[in-house]
């Protein structure tokens, strides 16, 4: 097996007419803006060839950010609708992008030519079924909800007016000084008043109701029942004990990451979104299937909201005692085609035969390390490194590249005043991390960095160290398989059970590439013995740290460390080549197509292009990008892929 380096293969893109009625339907229905990393977030759900996506990112992304009410409305206004910014082409602006030569991809595994294809042309092209931690796949196939007499009748969705509901859910939210809301019961009978009692306590939970006579006519008050404390707190003594108090459910998304879908889903729930569980975060521009859980909410409930949601769909309910723990997946199931694809029949044989029997480099993505001119690992080493004006002036700096209008304006006032108040009316998204820095700032003041950059989500914080680890390990896989190629040598890691070991010059025989794991630097793991534990002390002390001393003085910033396989061999992997003539038909069907009973694509024999469909499973933590990077043999970077590309759907 031979390691070969990397080259750019020039890919075409046709123009598709679907992506472009797509661009504003994404706009509409981006309910719930992501926690940003100084990417240009409207980045991810255009259409770029191979564009790599956020989401692919690991499956820590386990902190929800709630609905902030007014100011998250108008920061999702404003960042869908701005139109600001320097009018040259994107693929212009991306030159200043990373490739993946910066962060240390520069190897192949398998020996054949790459060829040319589209990747995520259409975002159906691209579907992920979560696997559970007993190795089932999740589908969606079953829209029925379990018999249960405790559920409410259907009648409870419906006898609120949609000004009753207003009311009740700003005396919900405490969003008024009303105390109390009144609902005449008219047409008044025993059932109707039970009636409006299940349904203001079923779809609002932390308010109590009580009956009261006011000038001869009934009314329904509703009222909270312990404060705030109630808020989103479904009542104990409501849910039936003899009822799990998780409602599991499967969750199919089009074009919409998890924490998005939470959002809406809470939204429209009247809940907070801390009450749902998942067990990893999954593609935005992908359809995506994977197990939800969450707390007190019954399946009659879920189930209504398939008839108001679009994009999404609930199905496949079930009670069960827990909730879902991030991480306790096996992995996820990809199918992915590959459109109008230059390569022959044998070069497509070779290339998945490859994929099949030796795997592809288990390097972190392109998304691991953001799309502008100031990568997260630069980050990452400056809170390491303990150089806090370093941090600050990254973060906020102006750069080249692909920006929204109103942070372009920030980083310039920023740059020309070093004043947080003037540089913070300049930007009217407060939640992306330059506003959540600029209000510390505000906050603690200019010689408290440290507090400032502490307002930032935990989650966000620790991806700038994470990803300045994954630059350090691409780089010394890279060197590792330059050094020694594809067999395992002495010096090398190998896992036993949870420990980390070496392997000795008798015992090499024993085991294969497919065996070898690499340390992420840290105080709590050791090194290869041979060269390349060398060369990672000398990338650190490059970068001014110290690779015996990974300790840092704020806790939450000292890397333990963890060891990563460094080839992954996809399991279940399967493939064809389809002909087509209309880019804008999907190539299979997807699970809502076989709910709904839509039949199978019609393709040609003989059509204009060709397509490869590919499906595979990867375990958690692991890029698919990667695997189809090993396959075409192409730069999946943002700053090659744009610059390969001649349109740009805004």
């Amino acid at each position: 097996m031979e390691t070969v380096e990397m080259n750019s293969v020039s890919l075409k893109r046709p123009h598709s007419e679907d992506d472009v009625t797509n661009a504003d339907e994404i706009k509409r229905q981006k309910i719930s803006e992501k926690s940003e990393t100084g990417n240009d977030s409207a980045q991810s759900a255009e259409t770029v060839t191979g564009q790599p996506d956020k989401s692919l990112l690991e499956d820590t992304k386990n902190e929800i950010i709630p609905n902030e009410e007014s100011e998250e409305q108008e920061d999702e206004e404003l960042e869908d609708s701005d139109e600001d910014g320097d009018p040259e082409s994107f693929a212009d602006m991306m030159k200043h992008g990373l490739t993946e030569s910066d962060v240390g991809i520069t190897k192949f595994v398998s020996s054949h030519k790459g060829f040319s294809g589209i990747l995520k042309e259409r975002y159906s092209d691209f579907v992920v079924h979560e696997i559970g931690k007993d190795g089932r796949v999740s589908h969606l196939d079953d829209f029925s909800v379990p018999v249960d007499d405790e559920d409410p009748s259907e009648e409870t969705f419906t006898v609120l007016s949609d000004e009753d509901k207003q009311r009740l859910e700003e005396l919900q939210l405490l969003k008024n000084k009303e105390t109390s809301v009144a609902i005449e019961v008219i047409e008044d009978t025993k059932e109707k008043r039970t009636v409006i009692h299940q349904a203001v306590k079923s779809l609002f939970p932390g308010l109590e109701t009580k009956t009261e006579d006011r000038d001869g006519k009934k009314y329904i008050i509703a009222y909270h029942a312990a404060g705030k404390k109630a808020l989103a707190n479904p009542r104990k003594h409501s849910w039936p004990k003899s009822r799990g108090s998780y409602c599991h459910f499967v969750l199919y998304k089009e074009n919409k990451d998890t924490m998005d879908a939470i959002n809406v889903l809470s939204k429209f729930l009247r809940v907070k979104p801390n009450i749902f569980s998942y067990m990893g975060t999954k593609d935005k521009r992908a359809i995506t299937v994977q197990e939800i859980a969450v707390l007190r909410i019954t399946a009659q409930r879920l189930a209504h909201l398939n008839k108001c949601l679009m994009n999404f769909k609930l199905g496949n309910f079930s009670y069960k005692n827990h909730p879902l723990k991030l991480g306790e997946l096996q992995g996820n199931h990809f199918t992915v085609v590959l459109r109008n694809i230059t390569g022959t029949d044998d070069q497509i044989e070779q290339a998945m035969h490859s994929l099949r029997e030796i795997g592809f480099i288990n390097y972190y993505g392109m998304q691991r390390f953001g799309t502008t001119a100031v990568p997260t690992y630069q980050i990452g080493r400056a809170i390491l490194q303990n150089n806090w004006n370093e941090v600050m002036d990254l973060i906020l700096k102006p750069r080249p590249g692909a920006e929204k209008g109103y942070l372009v304006k920030c980083r310039e006032e920023w740059a020309k005043t070093k004043d947080p108040a003037a540089a913070l009316k300049k930007l009217p998204v407060k939640r992306c991390v330059e506003g959540q820095l600029l209000r510390g700032l505000l906050k603690y003041g200019m010689k408290n960095i440290i507090s400032a950059f502490g307002i930032i989500p935990r989650n966000n914080r620790l991806m700038y160290i994470h990803s300045y680890q994954s630059y350090v390990w691409n780089n010394m896989v890279s060197k590792r398989i330059e050094e020694y190629g594809l067999r395992a040598v002495p010096g090398d890691l190998t896992l036993k059970g949870a420990t980390a070991v070496h392997i000795e010059e008798g015992d090499v025989d024993n085991y294969t590439i497919h065996d070898v794991v690499m340390p992420l630097p840290g105080f709590d793991v050791i090194y290869p013995k041979h060269k390349i534990g060398e060369a990672y002390k000398e990338m650190l002390v490059a970068d001014n740290l110290d690779i015996n001393n990974m300790r840092h003085k704020i806790r939450d910033y000292s890397l333990s460390g963890a060891y990563r396989k460094i080839i992954i061999r996809p399991q279940n992997v399967n493939w064809e080549v389809v002909a087509y003539d209309d880019p804008r038909i999907p190539l299979f069907t997807t699970d809502l197509d076989k709910l709904e009973g839509k039949p199978l694509p019609v393709l040609p024999t003989n059509g204009k292009f060709r397509a490869l469909k590919m499906e595979f499973s990867l375990p958690p933590s692991t890029y698919a990008t990667m695997a189809i990077r090993e396959v075409l043999k192409m730069d999946t970077s943002i700053k090659n892929q744009t610059q390969l590309n001649t349109t740009w759907l805004r």
